[in-house]
This record gives C-alpha cells, sequence and structure tokens, in this order.
C-alpha cells in the first residue's frame, strides 16, 4: 500500500542555484509542492550539500521516502566551507559544469523508476541554472523557471539585450560611474516608470563588453521564453505594473509569495526539521532580543554574499553605536574582504550594554520578534520580503546585483524603507538609525510596511492570489504535464 501510495506521486525535481538565497527559496518551493501532492527530489551541490550537514546535523538531509536529497558535483576547485563560493564560479557552474552530472542524476533516477519511485514528471529549475534547461530539453523532460527574485529585477534583466543594442552598455570609461550617466530616465521598459540606469541590476555598471555577469543574467532572461511557466517569488499586488507587462511577455507567469507566509498555511509539519542555511544560526541572540522591549531593536543583516571593506564596517559600526539605539548584527566569517572583522575599542565601550554580534541567525525569527522595531539590510529580495511579511520598515544599504533594484522599489514604490549612501559615513547611518526607529518619517514606513503586510497575508492566504496561482501552477501546468 505504502509503495501504491508513493507511485501515485507525480515526482519533480527541484534544482536551486548553488547560493545561500537561491536554495532557501527553492527549499521553500519544493515543501509547498510536496504539500500539493508531489514526491520531491531535491538537488543541491556537493559543497552546499557538505555545508547544509554541518549547519544542521548529520541527519538533516534523510528527508522524508518522499522527499529526498541528491547531490551533484559543481566542478569547482576546493574553497572555504564558511564562506560562499565565488560568484562567476558558480555562474559558471550552474552553465556547463552542472549539465553533465545533472543528466547523469536524471538518466539514473529514471534508469531506476519503480513501484516506489516513479520517473521524473518534471522539473523545477532555478531560472539562474541554464544546464538545467539544457538537461530537460535533452531528456524530454518538461522545466518550469522559478526566479526568486523580484518581477522588477527580472524586468530590469530582460532589458540588458535593449541596453546592449541601445549603446548604452557596456560604459564608455570608468567617468560614466559618476558623472551623471547612470542617472538618465529610461522611459521605454515596460511597467517600470521613471526607472533610471541605475536602478538596474548593477551588472551594467562595467566597460568591459565580455563582463560574465552581464552576458550570463541577459542569457538567462532571454532564455526564460523555453520554460512551461515561469514563477516569482512576490505576489500581485506588490508588483501590479510590473507583472502586468510581464504577463504580455510570457504566456504562463505566476506569483507564488512571500513563500514563508503560504508555508504558514500548511497543517502538517513533517518538513519542519529541514532547514535552510548553510551556515549554523547561533540561536542565543533570540534570547537576548527576550531581554529587550518592543520595537527597540536595530536588527543589521547584509546576507550571504555581500562583503564590506573594514572601513565601511567601522563607519557601520560607530554609526549604531552613537544612534543609542539596541541593535542586533550579523557579521558573517567572510563578511569583510581581505580582513577580519574587528571593530575599534571604542566601539566595543559604547555598545558593549546594547549590542549583540552574532556570525548567523533565524533570521524569520528575528524579524517576527517583536522587540525588532527595523532592519538595516542590503536589499536582497529573500530579506526584503521576509521584512515584508514580517512589518518590519527598512534601511537600505545596497551593494550590488538586484540589490539597487529592491532598494529604488523598497524605498520609493513601496515606501517601507530609507536608503543609505553607499559610503555609509556614521553620521549618517545615526541620523537614519535615529530617524527609522523614532522619528516622523519612521512613524509613515512602519506604518505603510504594516499596510503590505496585510495585503502579503491576504495574498497567502487560502483564497489570496499566491494560493490560487499555486493551486493552478500544480493543475495547470506541472500535472499536465505528465
Amino acid at each position: 500500500m505504502f509503495r501504491k501510495i508513493l507511485a501515485d506521486k507525480p515526482h519533480v525535481i527541484c534544482i536551486p542555484c548553488p547560493a545561500q538565497s537561491h536554495v532557501k527559496a527553492m527549499l521553500k518551493l519544493a515543501k509547498l509542492l510536496h504539500y500539493r501532492g508531489f514526491r520531491i527530489t531535491f538537488v543541491n551541490t556537493e559543497f552546499n550539500h557538505r555545508r547544509m550537514l554541518k549547519s544542521r546535523g548529520p541527519y538533516s538531509l534523510n528527508g522524508l521516502p518522499d522527499f529526498r536529497f541528491e547531490s551533484i558535483p559543481d566542478g569547482l576547485p576546493p574553497s572555504d566551507e564558511n564562506a560562499t563560493q565565488d560568484t562567476q564560479a558558480i555562474l559558471e557552474a550552474c552553465k556547463k559544469n552542472l549539465l553533465a552530472p545533472f543528466n547523469e542524476l536524471l538518466a539514473k533516477l529514471n534508469d531506476t523508476a519503480s513501484a516506489a519511485v516513479p520517473q521524473v514528471t518534471c522539473i523545477v529549475s532555478d531560472g539562474f541554472v541554464p544546464a538545467a534547461i539544457t538537461a530537460a530539453e535533452r531528456h524530454g523532460i518538461p522545466v518550469a523557471l522559478f526566479f526568486s527574485i523580484s518581477a522588477c529585477t527580472f524586468m530590469g534583466l530582460k532589458q540588458y539585450k535593449e541596453l546592449k543594442e541601445r549603446g548604452l552598455f557596456p560604459l564608455k570609461d570608468e567617468s560614466f560611474l559618476t558623472n551623471g550617466y547612470l542617472d538618465q530616465v529610461l522611459d521605454w521598459i515596460p511597467g517600470m516608470k521613471d526607472i533610471r540606469l541605475r536602478d538596474l541590476p548593477s551588472f551594467l555598471r562595467t566597460t568591459d563588453p565580455d563582463d560574465y555577469h552581464f552576458n550570463f543574467f541577459m542569457e538567462c532572461a532571454e532564455r526564460a521564453s523555453e520554460g512551461s511557466a515561469v514563477i516569482f517569488h512576490t505576489f500581485d499586488a506588490l508588483e501590479k505594473e510590473v507583472l502586468s507587462a510581464l504577463y504580455s511577455m510570457f504566456p504562463r507567469v505566476y506569483t507564488i509569495g512571500p513563500l514563508q507566509l503560504l508555508l504558514n498555511q500548511m497543517k502538517e509539519d513533517d518538513l519542519d526539521s529541514i532547514g535552510y542555511n548553510l551556515w549554523k544560526e547561533e540561536v542565543e541572540c533570540l534570547q537576548w532580543l527576550d531581554s529587550k522591549k518592543p520595537n527597540s531593536v536595530i536588527y543589521v543583516n547584509f546576507g550571504s554574499v555581500a562583503v564590506a571593506t573594514k572601513q565601511q564596517l567601522i563607519e557601520l559600526g560607530m554609526g549604531l553605536a552613537k544612534s543609542g539605539h539596541p541593535f542586533l548584527w550579523i557579521i558573517r566569517p567572510d563578511m569583510v574582504t581581505g580582513d577580519s572583522a574587528i571593530l575599534p575599542p571604542e566601539f566595543t565601550d559604547e555598545t558593549k550594554d546594547r549590542g549583540f554580534i552574532s556570525n548567523w541567525c533565524p533570521q524569520e525569527e528575528v524579524l517576527n520578534h517583536p522587540s525588532i522595531g527595523g532592519f538595516l539590510t542590503h536589499s536582497g529580495w529573500n530579506s526584503t520580503a521576509e521584512s515584508i511579511s514580517s512589518g518590519v520598515p527598512m534601511l537600505c544599504l545596497p551593494f550590488f546585483g538586484d540589490q539597487q533594484t529592491n532598494c529604488r522599489y523598497t524605498c520609493n514604490e513601496w515606501g517601507v524603507g530609507m536608503e543609505i549612501d553607499s559610503s555609509a559615513e556614521r553620521d549618517k547611518v545615526e541620523k537614519l538609525v535615529r530617524e527609522l526607529m523614532e522619528g516622523e518619517k519612521g512613524r509613515e514606513v512602519k506604518k505603510k510596511v504594516m499596510q503590505w503586510k496585510i495585503l502579503a497575508e491576504e495574498a497567502a492566504g487560502p483564497s489570496g492570489s499566491s494560493s490560487m496561482n499555486l493551486d493552478e501552477l500544480v493543475k495547470g501546468v506541472l500535472l499536465k504535464l505528465e
């Protein structure tokens, strides 16, 4: 009977781009699909598989009979397992190195298909793993593409080809980074009113026409049409205008988010033990937060990839110290370029009673803690979506990639954040932290983010747009692909 139940389930392979935020988002989507009746095979690289076992424990990826983990080599040289791999190397692996081992895995799963383990029905691939699209075509297996980024970021990437054709890329020389060239408004991008060149994903900011990042993301945006469906981690109300434009560009676009709010709707919890983090979570910070007053703590975290200079770290630290507010600051072991993350003695003296520094933490638990009053973030998409879902206003300090686009929308379109200048000078940091935590602008931003939180919860509710889109993806696309 048990074997028969498993055999009746359609079998989906989920493969993320091998970076923390992508793994986390794809794993949440995989859990949602499992809850909707799919057998899941989740594919990590061997490097990230080892990291998850190290951070979560030796049995943490045992899964269930119908939710299994596989790993494939990424073909990259050995690197520090406490640090994110080089981003260009990851992208090169996603395009080339993963193709042969992923082909072998597909062949193995289908060759050994049995009553208990049915053949692969379809693939849900990260939109930034082109090797999986190529492999799916080779094996005749349909593929749906999941972009764990904002729709506005994807639309920005979709313009890369046009930027090239219009002669806006590459930059003529380095002076174009500072001479106002990036401030020009692009009035031809569908659904993106008053968007400036500097608001698009930052890989265009180069004088090299062969820049790997630019060309990789341009290619991925162009290949999105090869998927049976395009899935975004967002919700309809948040990005209405951009999504309206995307609906006319692709036959099947599904907004499914915020993912955690959808997972909160699930009644069973047999997958709760499967965590998302490649670093070990230091939960002591939650006990520290318990001792703080409601809405009193500023949470600081720049995600899994962004790196700062030693000077930036010192300026941020002293700005936090001078603000007078309690703070929880996540400083990864690999966050400071070419140096250890050592803060000056005066920082320690000023903050010893009201600061908590940790290597990593369970971010969503932190954001939902009643003592958190604001989030100083790099504007990565997972962090932005989680902050909105938790009703926490943001201070945005974007570093690279999609972060500039997310920051623009967070601050200018949705009204849920304020931007910090990239110099991150201590006086500016102090002023903005105070404004967010105690000022009039901060109260406006808090009110606005609470309104968006309600809309996000409605989207993820049983009859909300994201829940209905998930049902439609399952019934109208994934099940019909069998």
